[in-house]
């Protein structure tokens, strides 16, 4: 009966990866999304699979039912799962009073953000992290190899979390939401669960349960110490890479939800077939010791061979650019061998032993799961923002290089360490010597010849550069996509975004604009000298490439009245105290992956109150696709009833009340000379040009789209758009036709 328990498994790996994906979405919307908060809710997912692997390791060779005590397990992952979003709510207020005593403290909120994601998400993750000590245990106790048993379990877990991470990213919650996505995970462990309890009811008539129990300790000699090691390098190395790879990917392909989907999925999917070939091969293996040690040696070598790979066929024009295409050659054979590294590495620890088969299952995954865990924080935090996404690429294949010498060599006398050790140094210094600059790979045909970089800052969040093009104009791009250029028709496209609500509210003495790109947005509302004005931006990478466009956005970081705080925007948004009378935000594409938390009704809504009374929301609607364009509309419109549609469409103005403006106050503000210049920039150097740039009021948008979905937190549709209506024309606004002279206050 192990191929119908496998089979479970493998539904279980598929809900587990839902999971993720769903409440790490979920949590985003409490913590944000700074990579902070991310690594924050990470660690405590996994470390509360290291905690239950360790928890069931020891428990699980007590247990006389172990299978029984599985299906238990999924259904308690099944109930602490659908609890998830009600301790959500519970701890998002402790947050937000939190937050209000402390909104500068980054360090502080960090290891509060841990806290909290950890109570939420400890106990099923704990749950999680025990199944497979209590597999281990049962499938020991019916005769075989029990470490082949085991690498198939590990394999049919992993490609339970392909279909999982497929489905959710791909499908479920663009389709039914993120709270149906979860029930449906949850349903799934319930049906994992009755499954369980119904094979145990079969097969403890065939398999004796008793305890494994017998046998002398193991000695130390018996059981080489150098495995555990080993395993928590891999995990360290195979966490930071992911965390390298994915940047590193983003230079290559655009960043949407389905290439962070794609990406995720190739790893899993390198784990699976390699810890499945693994598991066929490893009984036949007279040292699994040695087999390990090479296997992490190959993962080094190939982690810089299928890179450079990558590199010089994307330069030469291969069809590598491809999402699938990138992500297989960049990944795969690497993350195959990574797979393999789990069934070896069972056989080496467990060697002939069948006594506490589950305690040192338990101990091995949970010391790769604490290393995953130090990984993935030290990827993101230090080795990105000290080496570069080239130079982590390279200790990391070194860490698996030496690593594989230290414990391929372990098995045999000094000559054989000796000569492991000199053919691996060979290997990883002809894979390092043939790996080109990345970057320049990717400037080369993404972005046209003749291309000159010009500033390059890998932080923590994203990579920003600043390119220099032989017409002499200036582009910003973060992770690879363009955001921002210095071209005439650029900047005024951004710089009316900042004064178009300017100058339409009588008087306004408090700004917020969210993302900072090139810095026009904010510089155009800073030209105004009476208004303080608050810069949330997501990453301090773009910050830093601010000052590459002072000629353009009025030197925007030297201006008085300027403070500019590195956070998430919608985060502060909902726990800010500070009151605002306009609120803007940078182009943000909704597609790109996060962008749904700032399309949502809830972010909008989340903006109208933190305007005072009379206050302005600018929010950028741009020409798109007709059904995406009066889908943002539509929600737009339902947190700001009196919105107007302005600049031919592309711009929305939400306002609380019916918008008014006056002649009187707009011809106040041009008495100012650099407010009169900044407007002037804009074409708006006139109360006839403002009235012109009108389009419509909310009564011609509200007819115009009619009636429809709006986008919630929990249903992103334009972030996971491949769940709408493939193609449409871009919208077309020529009847969309309204009369700017109800909105004017002294109108004769």
């Amino acid at each position: 009966m192990f191929p119908i328990l496998a089979g479970l498994f493998l539904l279980s790996g598929s809900a587990a990866l839902v999971y993720q994906v769903a409440w790490l979405r979920m949590l985003s919307l409490v913590f944000g999304v700074t990579v902070y908060a991310a690594s924050a809710v990470l660690t405590s997912f996994m470390g509360g699979l290291a905690l239950g692997s360790w928890l069931g390791g020891r428990t699980a060779d007590r247990s006389r039912a172990p299978l029984r005590a599985f299906a238990l397990l999924e259904l308690g992952i099944a109930l602490s799962a659908l609890a998830v979003p009600f301790a959500l709510e519970a701890v998002s207020g402790l947050y937000g009073r939190a937050y209000a005593l402390a909104p500068d403290a980054p360090v502080q909120l960090t290891i509060l953000r841990l806290l909290c994601s950890g109570l939420i998400l400890l106990l099923p993750t704990t749950l999680m992290g025990a199944s497979l000590p209590l597999l281990a245990r049962h499938v020991a106790g019916a005769g075989g190899s029990a470490a082949t048993r085991i690498g198939w379990l590990y394999a049919m877990n992993t490609t339970g979390g392909i279909a999982g991470t497929v489905l959710a990213g791909f499908t479920l919650i663009g389709a039914f939401g993120v709270t149906a996505t979860t029930r449906l995970a949850a349903a799934l462990n319930i049906a994992v669960g009755l499954g369980a309890l119904a094979l145990y009811a079969v097969s403890r008539t065939t398999v004796r349960d008793a305890p494994l129990t017998g046998g002398p300790p193991v000695a130390p000699s018996q059981a080489p110490r150098i495995v555990l090691v080993a395993v928590v390098l891999a995990g360290f190395a195979g966490l930071a890479l992911e965390v390298v790879w994915f940047r590193l990917l983003t230079l290559f392909l655009t960043a949407t939800t389905y290439a962070f989907t794609t990406m995720l999925s190739t790893v899993l999917l390198g784990l699976a077939v390699g810890s499945a070939f693994a598991a066929a091969r490893v009984r036949r293996s007279s040292d699994p010791v040695r087999a390990l040690g090479w296997m992490q040696i190959w993962t080094g070598v190939l982690v810089l061979l299928s890179m450079t790979a990558l590199a010089h066929t994307y330069r030469m024009g291969w069809r590598t650019s491809g999402m699938i295409q990138a992500c297989v050659v960049a990944m795969l054979p690497a993350t195959t061998l990574m797979g393999a590294t789990f069934p070896f590495a069972v056989a080496a620890w467990l060697g002939n032993v069948k006594a506490d088969v589950g305690r040192r299952v338990g101990v091995l995954y949970a010391l790769n799961v604490c290393g995953a865990v130090a990984g993935s924080l030290a990827g993101g935090f230090i080795l990105l923002p000290w080496l570069g996404s080239g130079g982590s690429l390279l200790l990391l294949a070194a860490v698996y290089v030496a690593s594989g010498c230290v414990v391929a060599a372990s098995t045999g006398g000094r000559a054989r360490a000796l000569s492991t050790s000199l053919a691996g140094a060979a290997l990883f210094v002809a894979a390092a010597v043939s790996l080109p600059d990345i970057y320049a790979s990717v400037l080369a045909r993404r972005h046209g010849a003749g291309e000159r970089l010009v500033f390059r800052a890998e932080g923590v969040q994203t990579t920003a550069t600043v390119h220099s093009q032989p017409s002499g104009r200036r582009v910003l791009l973060l992770d690879g996509l363009h955001q921002a250029n210095d071209s005439a028709d650029m900047v005024r496209v951004h710089a009316e975004i900042g004064q178009l609500p300017m100058a339409l509210h009588p008087d306004p003495r408090h700004a917020l604009v969210v993302g900072v790109g090139g810095g026009v947005t904010a510089g155009a509302v800073a030209a105004h000298p009476q208004t303080s004005t608050d810069v949330v931006e997501l990453a301090q990478s773009v910050v830093s490439a601010v000052p590459y466009f002072a000629h353009v956005n009025g030197d925007l970081l030297q201006r008085p009245n300027v403070r500019v705080r590195v956070d998430d925007g919608r985060n502060f948004l909902r726990l800010t105290s500070q009151r605002y009378d306009v609120i803007m935000a940078d182009l943000i594409q909704p597609i790109h992956a996060g962008a749904g938390n700032l399309y949502s009704i809830e972010y909008f809504t989340l903006a109208r109150r933190a305007l005072n009374e009379g206050g302005l929301m600018m929010q950028w609607v741009g020409q798109r696709e007709e059904a995406h364009y009066k889908l943002i509309m539509r929600t737009f419109l339902q947190a700001f009833p009196n919105a107007t549609l302005w600049a031919d469409g592309t711009l929305m103005v939400g306002s609380v009340q019916p918008l008014r403006f006056s002649r009187e106050a707009f011809e106040r503000q041009l008495s100012v000379p650099d407010i009169r210049v900044g407007l002037a920039q804009v074409g708006l150097d006139s109360f006839e040009a403002l009235l012109g740039r009108y389009t419509a009021g909310p009564d011609e948008m509200r007819r115009f789209v009619g009636k429809g979905p709006v986008l919630t937190d929990d249903r992103p549709l334009l972030e996971f758009h491949r769940s709408l209506p493939p193609g449409g024309a871009t919208v077309d606004v020529s009847s969309l036709r309204g009369d700017v002279r109800r909105h004017v206050q002294d109108q004769p």
